[in-house]
């Protein structure tokens, strides 16, 4: 066969179209980067060797090369604007969607400095870069989202499972900033988080406002083998920020329970399988009724995440259905009536990713709000699959504009599925710095940027003097009792985590739990106490998945220590001995979707330790074991009856 990429960069149509005649097929073929030849053809920027292929050839104009770029991408790259215009209009090849880089045709043309591209696209799409946004609207593991506005005021809850404090609780002028303000239970006592595996805890929160209090509920789940595995936690407070009252548990079986009040007043609350709906009393805290099933919704799978919304006339029933997985979508049904009977929208589902190769998946369990200007959005849970194929970032949540039919019905993003790049909506950000970020007050100390695992232990936590102080209990990790580890989700797949580390012989705040006998270990004269631990930087899942960088101490040596745990045990674990009896030493993970390499250094230059060639563990797909649910995160940790105190730590985005 002759080389068809040699024929292509010469840009010779002739032997092209001499090519195609004899191999009517041989576009089909890419290079080892995994670049097909389609690609190749607009990437030259010959317009006429670009019509002939697309009108002519045997091609997939939907192909995307092995990093999700479309035909536009490597049309903007040949920097030919009649090329992109082409593509624009005769092919409808869109500008807003990204590879799975998160980068857009719109966003390459910008980077590339290509200003007669950019003005064309702005031109189609109606605005400035200012003026649109990239889904997800929150990055990192922020799922299950429930919305309420009060006046131009958004307030926004995800669910936390047994991270504390529990349930975060979001604020946004412009609902695209958006600043964590407070949490919905913030005493330990309260949470019931000790002794849960993790992906349990509080489940799917929901979010309401009614005579001048926020009321926010959430399913509190239980590990199995006992009775209830499912209660329903509701709190309220006269503060969106809180500080909220002390919960009651609600004892109905079901998940993803949602508050509404009706037009009279009475206040229900509604749950799954399907959506089954009980009166509660005005304060929340009592249940009035027996459930009754309204709508069982379209796709009859997993029917969850039910909320209600009346307008002009029709309750609409809105769900989440066919799992979290793949096939996940939000459906819509309405009645006339609270109680029914409801009719399923002809149009659903009014969202769902049809396309298993687009970056943003696994979109549904939403929620729709009104604007003050009557703009409507929902928002949604949503997946980033990376180019390793893993969503090790967690479920996240999107938005989208919301339209309404003739006859009544929402529409989301127009049916075309969740959207990569969108314009804002109409709302001033108010308080605002010179990027255009909202400027608002977040809760004070500790839990204003960190969360921990299954509660707070009185003394466990200090901030001194911009260091982090972490108090160790003798516990490790992959402990149900563990309780000293401060961690933020991951955001991105390329990241680098950073941060010193000093640790000392621990304070008596209090007896540590787990102190081993002065017998173990003796002659560790370099290390603070006799006993091994180790303190630093963590990449974590869960108790059963993640992964250590740390200063440690090993039979009385002073050394640094690389381990990954999966599962039931440390499948890999490296000790590098010190020459140094300082306790004290930066570490640094440079991550790159799932490789994750390791450093260190000690008054010099940086080490290399480790590298991790492959931590999809820190994903909910890469590991089989109980309710993975969350994300990977990355923090800080101290295992042992020592306390580490840890400086300039650091998250910085590639």
């Amino acid at each position: 066969m002759k080389n068809l990429f040699e024929i292509i960069k010469k840009q010779d149509l002739d032997a092209l179209k001499e090519f195609l005649v004899e191999y009517p097929r041989g576009m089909d073929v890419e290079t080892e980067d995994g670049v097909w030849a389609l690609h190749e053809v607009m990437a030259q920027g010959n317009l006429e060797m670009a019509k002939y292929v697309t009108e002519y050839a045997i091609v997939n104009m939907n192909l995307i090369d092995r990093q999700g770029n479309t035909v536009l991408h490597h049309g903007v790259l040949s920097k030919n604007l009649e090329l992109v215009r082409y593509l624009v209009e005769r092919v409808d090849s869109p500008i807003g969607q990204a590879n799975l880089h998160g980068v857009t045709p719109f966003d390459l043309a910008v980077s590339l400095g290509l200003k007669e591209i950019q003005a064309y696209f702005e031109e189609k799409l109606g605005a400035s870069p200012e003026e649109l946004y990239h889904n997800p609207i929150r990055r990192g593991m922020h799922p299950d989202p429930s919305i309420v506005r009060v006046g131009e005021d958004y307030y926004m809850v995800n669910s936390s499972f047994v991270f504390f404090p529990c349930i975060p609780i979001s604020h946004s002028k412009d609902l695209i900033h958006w600043t964590v303000i407070g949490h919905a239970v913030t005493n330990p006592d309260w949470a019931r988080l000790k002794g849960l595996e993790g992906g349990r805890g509080y489940w799917a929160p929901d979010i309401s406002y009614n005579e001048g209090k926020f009321y926010i509920t959430a399913t509190y789940r239980l590990n199995e083998g006992g009775l209830p595995q499912r209660m329903q936690m509701v709190t309220s407070s006269e503060r969106p920020e809180g500080p909220y009252c002390e919960p009651v548990f609600l004892e109905e079986e079901g998940i993803d329970p949602s508050i509404f009040t009706d037009l009279d007043g009475r206040r229900y609350m509604l749950l799954n399988r399907g959506a089954r709906i009980f009166e509660i009393s005005k304060d929340g805290r009592e249940i009035l009724s027996e459930p009754k099933l309204l709508w069982y919704g379209q796709n009859k799978k997993a029917s969850e995440g039910p909320h209600l919304l009346y307008k002009d006339g029709y309750y609409y029933l809105f769900m989440a259905e066919g799992g979290t997985g793949m096939g996940h979508r939000i459906t819509v049904a309405r009645s006339k009536e609270l109680m029914g009977v409801y009719e399923s929208c002809p149009y659903n589902p009014i969202l769902r990713q049809w396309d298993d190769k687009r970056l943003i998946q696994c979109s549904g369990h939403g929620m729709p709000v009104e604007t003050q200007n009557g703009d409507w959005y929902m928002v949604y849970l949503c997946n980033r699959i990376s180019t390793s194929g893993y969503a090790i970032l967690g479920r996240e949540t999107g938005m989208d504009p919301i339209t309404w039919t003739a006859d009544g019905w929402p529409l989301v993003n127009s049916l075309q599925g969740p959207s990569e790049l969108q314009r804002k909506p109409e709302l001033a950000c108010g308080s605002a710095d010179s990027e255009g970020n909202c400027n608002d007050t977040a809760p004070a100390g500790i839990w204003s940027e960190w969360m921990t695992v299954r509660g707070e232990t009185a003394g466990s936590y200090e901030k001194q003097d911009g260091e982090v102080v972490l108090h160790g209990n003798g516990r490790d990790l992959n402990s149900l009792d563990y309780g000293t580890i401060l961690v933020k989700p991951q955001e991105e797949f390329c990241f680098e985590v950073s941060g010193k580390v000093c640790v000392e012989k621990r304070q008596a705040v209090d007896k540590c739990p787990a102190e081993q006998s002065e017998e173990a270990n003796k002659g560790a004269a370099s290390c603070p106490t006799d006993s091994d631990w180790d303190a630093g930087l963590t990449c974590y899942y869960d108790e059963n998945s993640y992964l250590k960088l740390a200063l440690a101490c090993r039979k009385g040596k002073l050394g640094v220590l690389s381990a990954e745990y999966v599962d039931d045990r440390y499948v890999t674990e490296e000790f590098i001995p010190l020459e140094t009896e300082e306790p004290e030493a930066e570490f640094k993970i440079v991550t790159e979707h799932l490789k994750r390499t390791l450093y260190f250094r000690q008054d010099g230059g940086w080490r290399q330790t480790a590298v991790l060639e492959n931590t999809s563990y820190l994903s909910s797909e890469g590991l089989k074991k109980g309710k993975r649910f969350t994300g990977a995160t990355a923090g800080v940790y101290v295992n042992g009856c020592v306390t580490g105190r840890f400086a300039e730590f650091e998250m910085k985005y590639f």
